[in-house]
């Protein structure tokens, strides 16, 4: 049994230590309001009792709450009147050092809580640990200076979670939508060199791994990038390909026949795709930016953004080029090929690739393919996004979001033109819905008011989260402010105006809706109570949105948020608060965003049909997705849920599963086993490998791919997953 110490650290939970710091609390007070002996030992074993049965690593604080409350029971009020001001002195003491010791458990890999809050992240390498440690110095600067107390006290106890605290420090912002094709087509600067328009397909590729990179650099969100602003740069390189053949061809004095000339251009061409594509795909893979990680970018594949014919042609090539080489996978220590994390892919469905006799249905196979293979690409409906993306004017547009489901809302420049690229999101905060569910004891009228007091808070942490940007200058971020990825303004000039009048987002996420539902009638989203329920609160949630936009022409929207590591400890400090509350608290994790819970038995068709329901209510941003089974047999089956996408939600995903043994070279699926202390670990069911170390596994938890494993309340929920299909 583990307990986790202030610091992170994760220890043995030792008994003796109760015992001994109840003892001392005792001494402190008169024989006849002192403890017996006996009791001690029962206060002590009640907690270690309480700790097994939890079945989690509990952090010092609980088990002092557990410890403390058991005192009052056994009538005992002066020894807990001893122990508290015991526990005040000694947070005092500790208070005036938290970031030492943080820091200092980083550098030693000994922070579970750290190890496991970014399944993208390896903690024990050293340009990771520098990140996690700035990260720790700008949480203290926040806490202490940034930010207002109530902000902070709903952060700690999990009311919300003040997302990536780590930057806030810094003038920096969460995702963007890169503007490529301004960068591209009109030159870009890095790093203080100009970057000119690059003369073949090949270049241009290289040139958007480094802003990729530098990009990755200035933000710590998501970005995007879209295939469509590669695509001018094949025709450059076929004229190119075809003068270095024609000359060739005149200097041998030999004589090629029209068409043999056009096949010979196009093999070269061909083959340049894809030393461009690779050149993408293993940059982005072996990039490691200055936080520390491969850059979270998604690659956008939309044929109806080509400009003509010939652009969609060619558009058509590099994404057959991306599928086939994503299919592959690349290459991990031993030489095996397995499935990366990065760059997520997505895939529009649309008229010309979704029917068997649309002239592109044979890259939605190949993406079928891919899926069922490597878990991407994921899948935007075309037809869904434009009914639901609609602007000002009444016109529906399909783009794509800023990383794993931030979406922008739609905007039409000075120019009356619809605009997407070189926009971005401000932050995020997150409401915890199973605590608001809770607080009000099944009384609807009280959870409404609680409800209210809750928004108006997450308000209050949005707008620092404007205020922090508010004023920026160019200079903080040159890449993204003065050469095109996002904007191109002038040296020392303010980035306000595009914080303003919809150009950029802020995010009101939440989190637990099933939960939250539950908790107030105990019906589910999947009964038509609780589905009724679900909706009514998605609603009251963009009312809030619309309110405060309107007041402020800033543009908030409803995020459903992807929690990671802020699932467990949602789950821990709800647990805290409420006890164990069956069908609400009973796991380690909390339900992301709308989704329908994990243990739920429910088919595929069925799911994606409710959640669109939900998915249309939440505009700032949201993914829905199934569980499935190896599907590379049964490619038909892929495409018949691709095809329902399609027609019924607008972004959706497969999950399934892509790992593999060091060990012994088995490439089936990883389980997850309890050790003798209850914690949840890897294990290869073939050779009994648990070395985290010799294995590769690859799940989806928050829209994009982990690979560097998760903290025990997301491994929990990624076991307890049911098949949909």
């Amino acid at each position: 049994m583990k307990i986790i110490k202030r610091s992170g650290e994760e220890q043995e939970f030792q008994i003796d230590k109760i015992r001994a710091a109840i003892t001392k609390a005792n001494q402190t007070v008169e024989y006849k309001n002192a403890l017996t002996l006996e009791q001690i030992n029962t206060i002590s074993e009640h907690a270690a009792g309480i700790c097994q049965a939890l079945d989690r690593a509990l952090s010092v604080e609980e088990i002092q709450d557990i410890v403390e409350t058991r005192i009052m029971q056994e009538g005992a009020f002066e020894v807990a009147k001893k122990y508290i001001t015991y526990r005040y002195i000694r947070s005092l003491v500790r208070h005036a050092n938290t970031t030492d010791n943080q820091i200092l458990t980083l550098i030693e890999c000994n922070n579970e809580e750290v190890k496991q809050e970014n399944s993208n992240k390896n903690p024990t390498i050293n340009s990771v640990q520098r990140d996690y440690m700035a990260g720790e110095v700008s949480k203290d600067v926040s806490k202490r200076i940034l930010l207002p107390e109530d902000v902070i006290e709903a952060h700690e106890s999990g009311i919300i979670h003040f997302h990536d605290m780590d930057y806030f420090a810094q003038h920096m912002h969460n995702c963007d939508l890169v503007n490529l094709e301004d960068m591209l087509q009109n030159g870009t600067v890095i790093s203080g060199t100009m970057i000119e328009k690059p003369h073949s397909f090949s270049t241009a590729c290289n040139i958007a791994t480094q802003i990729i990179a530098q990009v990755a650099s200035n933000q710590y969100g998501g970005q995007s990038i879209s295939l469509t602003h590669l695509a001018p740069f094949v025709q450059i390189s076929r004229e190119h390909i075809r003068k270095v053949l024609e000359a060739e061809f005149k200097f041998a004095e030999v004589e090629v026949a029209p068409e043999r000339l056009d096949k010979l251009v196009e093999k070269r061409l061909r083959q340049e795709i894809a030393r461009g594509v690779q050149t993408i795909q293993y940059q982005v893979v072996t990039l490691m930016t200055t936080n520390g990680q491969a850059p979270f970018v998604t690659v956008f594949m939309y044929l109806g953004e080509a400009k003509n014919e010939q652009e969609r042609a060619d558009l058509a090539i590099i994404i057959e080029e991306v599928l086939k080489q994503r299919y592959e996978g690349v290459k991990n220590e031993q030489g095996i090929y397995i499935t990366p994390a990065f760059p997520k892919l997505i895939y529009v469905l649309e008229e010309d690739n979704i029917h068997t006799t649309s002239p592109y249905y044979y890259l939605t196979e190949l993406a079928a393919k891919c899926t069922a293979r490597r878990l991407v690409p994921d899948y935007i409906s075309e037809k869904m996004m434009l009914k639901l993306k609609i602007d000002k004017e009444g016109n529906g547009h399909c783009y794509t979001c800023m990383g794993c489901r931030s979406f922008l809302t739609p905007f039409i420049n000075e120019e009356g033109k619809p605009q997407y690229y070189g926009r971005f999101n401000q932050g995020v905060v997150t409401v915890n819905l199973v605590d608001i569910g809770l607080s009000a004891g099944k009384d609807l009228e009280r959870f409404w008011s609680i409800f209210d007091e809750r928004m108006e808070l997450c308000h209050k942490a949005l707008q620092c989260r404007h205020e922090r940007l508010t004023g920026t200058l160019s200079d903080a971020a040159p890449i993204l402010w003065q050469h095109g990825a996002l904007l191109r303004l002038k040296k020392g000039e303010a980035i306000d105006k595009y914080l303003h009048g919809g150009y950029s987002t802020l995010s009101l996420g939440y989190a637990g809706l099933w939960e939250c539902v539950y908790s107030l009638i105990e019906k589910k989203l999947t009964e038509p109570e609780g589905e009724e329920l679900g909706l009514e609160i998605m609603r009251k949630l963009n009312e809030y949105t619309a309110k405060w936009k309107a007041a402020e022409n800033i543009d908030y929207s409803l995020y459903g948020t992807p929690l990671e590591s802020t699932t467990y400890k949602f789950a821990k400090t709800l647990q805290r608060r409420f006890g164990v509350v069956k069908g609400v608290t009973d796991k380690n994790y909390i339900t992301n965003s709308y989704h329908v819970h994990v243990t739920e038995p429910i088919d595929a068709f069925s799911k994606l049909a409710l959640e669109a329901k939900f998915q249309q209510l939440s505009p700032g941003g949201a993914i829905s997705y199934v569980e499935v089974p190896n599907m590379q047999n049964n490619i038909e089956a892929v495409i018949q849920v691709i095809r329902f996408i399609y027609d019924n939600i607008m972004y959706a995903e497969l999950n399934t599963k892509s790992d593999y043994c060091q060990e012994c070279g088995f490439d089936g699926e990883i389980e997850i086993v309890k050790d003798e202390n209850g914690k949840l670990l890897w294990r290869c069911p073939k050779c009994g490998n648990m070395d985290e170390s010799k294995m590769n596994v690859a799940r989806r938890t928050c829209g994009y791919i982990g690979s560097q494993f998760w903290n025990q309340g997301r491994t929990q929920e990624i076991r307890e997953r049911v098949l949909h299909l």
